[in-house]
């Protein structure tokens, strides 16, 4: 036989194109178009429907960016069309290959109820099933013109509405009444799947050419000046062939309904808000037609939006959740960002989330579901078990761009040993369209063969938000059991999740520690004031929940139980993956400065009222000490009357020759060269020097940073190969200088910007404080602080959630090669047997850490912070403008003294006037390697105390916990303050104290019973 193949693919892919899609619609009649064009933000429901329109018509262009402009459209059904289906066709000026990135609509009726969404790939909405004739019509729809800002990836001003341009973005075009010709749209589903299964086919495989001779049938049994009556013979050519049943050993696929939707990314927070209402609308739509249709959505701030801003939406979605359709996930507040979330964070994401989903619905959520955050935290397993979640999945590894991640379901094993079943959907995707280049991809893609059979495939269009839809489910119906393609089957994740799992338990392979992604690496410095936002945020919520407890037992004062909900959920939104990471528009970033603003205003003030509590009527100065570790006299979550230091060595100062001066206080002695940069921090007690010789630490570094892709998410490795060294001074002082402390004053500038420092030695303390002012005028620049440490490291020791995970320093591997940035939280540590140094930071977390053997024989160790980028998209005024940081140098430091001065210098102390009696701890343990994370009053309003522990060295530890309170029972609780089952008992004794024994970086929530008086409760 000839070889016809690409004659009859041709064919088919301009028949479809041209002429069998557009007959799906027949007999079209021109709606009439009103129009009314909302000022400024989006209005009420209410308003847009009592507006006052004016006469528009198809062809006509609107909608200046972010702006809103309602539609009223009417029309009769002609009585010609008696018991056909009708459906009205509204095309708002759609490309149809950008869903989620352009302009959206919302339709609703008279009534104010909302309908269904329109987006480019569903721009219809069912009018009569059977036409009884003459119906009116009568439609609204909010329609929102956002602007395309995805493509291509230039810097653009139309992603804040403060910069945006208002000339019209759109031009209307079909809005028509038309005949829905079901025959028709069944044969474009056939020929679509048969298609797409053919060209995925081998050429030997006999099957491809089976597909191939029935869709020739087809096409010849098409009459093209009668599609409408000619369809159903062209259905039958095809029907032998799309009933052949799979083989045996077909790969199964669970498909699930799922619309990926960024709380905020490329449009701002109050877009999403109306976006998940249409994703929402659309979803409940489609499942009233299609019982069988499962779809997940996780978030539970998405579904608050929805509460609170689309009841009458709201209402279906829940009757969708009890009948088993419309499917919570996730269990997390926002799918967060995981590097940067620090640990109680990270714990409040879980709470909230989850307990949402048991309040609102009932549903105890078992899997994670995170499918695009850039990289995944070790510390998450834990969370997730503790959480009372027992699976997650995630999609973003397969964007790695050096090494094709090894598995797709396996173990994933946390830094302290707890293993969580984890799936990594081989269809590498989390918006499939369930075509069958998809479902091909995902059969030999799997890396599970021959030991599992089965993978989970995430459908419909998201990022932006838009969901399944009815072709998807056409293309399920036809995949479900058909040769030559994967078994697809919709079904919840849960139902895969414990097939799978059923299935490969016993022999699925372990991943231990962090899923680096190996891109996007940027993301850990761009947008530093969002960043440094985020840190203050939690810091200062960690405050406000310790002194507000401790005033409610002390003193009656009442606890702010709903005013601390309600920040801690505003900072967890901020968390979402494409905010916390630095990668919106520069209208997300700005309000989240704005937000960060206010939360600060109200945490600094519920702290003030707790301390004002706390201290009493007086005069005199009390130092609290929020940090976890004593400070200068005064316990962790204590207060003691403010003292003039004793003991320890003065701090000295001596000017050194050639320029610059040399601090000193008997732990360390340091050297600030005429250049301004630190030549020397030799550790007294070790006698041994921090810097190595030759090198100088403190040296800001500069580089140039263009990446290939993704400006804000990108960094890459090439950006190395040039680098500016800060050697030139403005201005070299001594700013400060006394036994208490002394300070040097560095002053630069460079190219369009310029940066001072004080470099600050304090009396007993053994690291140098270092405070950077920048003012930052360079774009796609890339700013670090570089140590260069005279010590022989193998690994780098980075913080991260209730703990921290080693890094090798070499690049023996690929996979060591693709980690040239990573991610710390509050410090950084390297050491040699018997010596380390650590780098601790308030806000920072993008890092480098490389090392070179010098002549000498000694290794140098270089220690990067990542300070300020400027990329230019989707943001192109990213970071501009004046910023403060803080880090500092620890010589000498165990990882011990790395947690300790990592939390001090994220907890400064406070002080406050007051009687001068001191405050002792609510809470209190005996081992600095114990750490206590949070204490607050438990959810449930009881007055119990809860406290949060870890073991902070990565060792077994054992403490003993005091009660500052009376306390009748100690109960270990799960992240959401719920007893766990299998704990072990825990003993109580007659002086309030408890004994714990902590493996490596376990997390150990305690709730202490009181009894308590009605005004601890409030």
């Amino acid at each position: 036989m000839h070889d016809d193949r690409r004659i009859v693919e041709d064919r088919l892919r301009r028949v479809l194109t041209e002429r069998i899609r557009p007959a799906v619609y027949s007999s079209p009649v021109p709606l009439t178009v009103e129009r009314w064009d909302a000022p400024g933000e989006p209005v009420p429901v209410a308003e847009g429907l009592n507006a006052s329109y004016e006469p528009a018509k198809a062809g006509q262009r609107w909608g200046p960016a972010w702006g809103t402009t309602w539609f009223r459209v009417t029309g009769r059904v002609p009585e010609e069309w008696q018991g056909r289906t009708v459906e009205a066709v509204l095309d708002l000026g759609f490309d149809r290959n950008m869903p989620g990135f352009q302009c959206e609509g919302l339709i609703y009726r008279a009534d104010g109820e909302a309908v269904k969404a329109l987006n480019p790939r569903n721009d219809w909405v069912r009018i009569a099933d059977s036409a009884s004739g003459d119906e009116e019509v009568e439609l609204f729809v909010e329609a929102a013109s956002n602007p395309i800002v995805n493509t291509p990836q230039t810097p653009t001003y139309q992603g804040d509405r403060l910069t945006a341009s208002d000339r019209p973005l759109y031009r209307l075009r079909r809005m028509e009444l038309a005949v829905f010709e079901a025959e028709v749209w069944e044969l474009v589903q056939d020929l679509e799947v048969t298609g797409s299964l053919m060209r995925e086919l081998p050429l030997e495989d006999a099957r491809r050419w089976e597909l191939l001779r029935a869709v020739e049938d087809a096409l010849d049994a098409v009459d093209l000046h009668d599609i409408v009556g000619t369809a159903s013979a062209a259905r039958a050519a095809l029907a032998g062939v799309l009933s052949t049943p799979a083989r045996p050993s077909a790969h199964r696929i669970s498909a699930v309904g799922h619309a990926h939707i960024d709380s905020a990314w490329l449009w701002p927070v109050r877009e999403t808000v109306r976006k998940v209402a249409r994703t929402a609308s659309n979803m409940v739509n489609l499942m009233d037609d299609h019982p069988e249709f499962v779809f997940a959505m996780s978030s539970a701030q998405q579904l608050a939006w929805i509460k609170e801003h689309r009841p009458e939406v709201y209402s279906k979605v829940k009757k969708k959740v009890a009948d088993g359709q419309f499917v919570p996930v996730g269990g997390m507040w926002v799918e967060s960002d995981t590097n940067m979330v620090g640990g109680e964070a990270m714990v409040r994401q879980f709470l909230y989330g989850k307990r949402f989903f048991l309040d609102e619905f009932g549903v105890e959520t078992r899997e994670v579901w995170l499918p695009d955050s850039f990289g995944y935290t070790a510390a998450m397993p834990q969370i997730v078990k503790l959480a009372g979640a027992k699976w997650f999945l995630t999609q973003k590894i397969s964007w790695s761009e050096t090494n094709k991640f090894p598995h797709h379901s396996f173990w994933w094993e946390g830094i302290d040993g707890t293993r969580v079943f984890t799936h990594f959907p081989p269809v590498d995707t989390y918006n499939s369209d369930l075509g069958g280049a998809e479902m091909a991809h995902a059969a030999r893609n799997y890396q599970e063969k021959g030991g599992a059979t089965r993978s989970l495939a995430p459908f419909g269009w998201g990022d932006g938000g838009g969901g399944s839809t009815r072709e998807m489910l056409a293309r399920a119906e036809r995949l479900k059991d058909l040769e030559g393609s994967p078994r697809v089957t919709i079904e919840k994740p849960s139902a895969f999740f414990a097939k799978a799992e059923e299935e490969y338990a016993q022999k699925a392979p372990v991943w231990a520690g962090e899923l680096y992604l190996e891109l996007h690496r940027g993301t850990y410095t761009s947008q530093a004031k969002t960043k440094q936002g985020n840190r203050h945020s939690e810091s200062l919520l960690r405050e406000a929940e310790l002194w507000a407890a401790t005033a409610a037992v002390r003193t009656g004062h009442t606890y702010p139980y709903e005013q601390l909900d309600a920040l801690w959920k505003t900072v967890l939104l901020h968390q979402f993956h494409d905010i916390l990471p630095g990668s919106s528009i520069a209208w997300v970033h700005r309000e989240a400065r704005e937000t960060y603003a206010r939360v600060k205003a109200e945490l600094e003030a519920i702290i003030g009222e707790a301390q004002a509590a706390l201290a009493g009527e007086g005069d005199v100065p009390l130092v609290f000490n929020a940090a976890p570790h004593a400070r200068d006299g005064v316990a962790a979550g204590g207060a003691e009357p403010a003292r003039q230091r004793t003991g320890g060595t003065p701090v000295s100062v001596e000017e050194r020759p050639g320029g610059g001066w040399v601090l000193a206080n008997g732990l360390l002695r340091i050297e600030v060269d005429a250049r301004g940069l630190v030549v020397s921090a030799y550790d007294k007690d070790a006698r041994r020097e921090s810097v190595a010789p030759g090198e100088a630490a403190n040296l800001l570094q500069v580089h140039p940073d263009f990446p290939n892709h993704w400006d804000a998410w990108d960094v890459d490795s090439f950006y190395r190969h040039n680098v500016t060294d800060l050697t030139g001074t403005d201005e070299l002082a001594l700013a400060e200088s006394g036994e208490e402390r002394a300070t040097v004053r560095v002053a630069r500038s460079f190219g369009d910007s310029s940066v001072v420092q004080r470099l600050t030695l304090r009396a007993g303390s053994k690291v140098l404080d270092i405070e950077t002012e920048v003012d930052w005028h360079e774009t796609e620049k890339f700013l670090k602080a570089a140590f260069p440490l005279d010590v022989k490291a193998d690994r780098s020791a980075s913080e991260t959630q209730f703990g921290h995970v080693f890094r090798p320093t070499h690049t023996n591997t690929s996979w060591e090669t693709a980690k040239f940035e990573i991610c710390a939280h509050r410090w950084l540590h390297v050491e040699e047997p018997g010596w380390g140094a650590a780098v601790v930071n308030d806000s920072t977390y993008g890092h480098d850490v490389t090392r070179e053997v010098r002549p000498d024989g000694g290794q140098t160790t270089t220690v990067r912070l990542s300070l300020l980028r400027a990329p230019r998209y989707p943001d192109p005024e990213t970071d501009q403008g004046t910023h403060t940081l803080r880090f500092a140098l620890a010589p000498g430091a165990t990882i011990g003294d790395a947690v300790r001065e990592g939390h001090w210098i994220n907890l400064p102390e406070r002080t406050v006037r007051g009687a001068g009696s001191g405050v002792a701890p609510l809470v209190g343990v005996d081992n600095d390697q114990v750490v206590v994370e949070a204490v607050k009053l438990a959810d449930d309003r009881s007055g119990d105390l809860v406290v949060r522990l870890y073991e902070s060295h990565g060792g077994r530890a054992h403490a003993v916990l005091s009660a500052g309170t009376p306390v009748t029972s100690v109960t270990e609780t799960d992240l959401l303050e719920r007893p766990l089952a299998d704990a072990e008992a825990r003993e109580l004794t007659g002086d309030g104290t408890v004994e714990v024994t902590l493996r490596p970086f376990q997390i150990l929530t305690l709730r202490l019973g009181r009894q308590t008086a009605p005004s601890a409760q409030q």
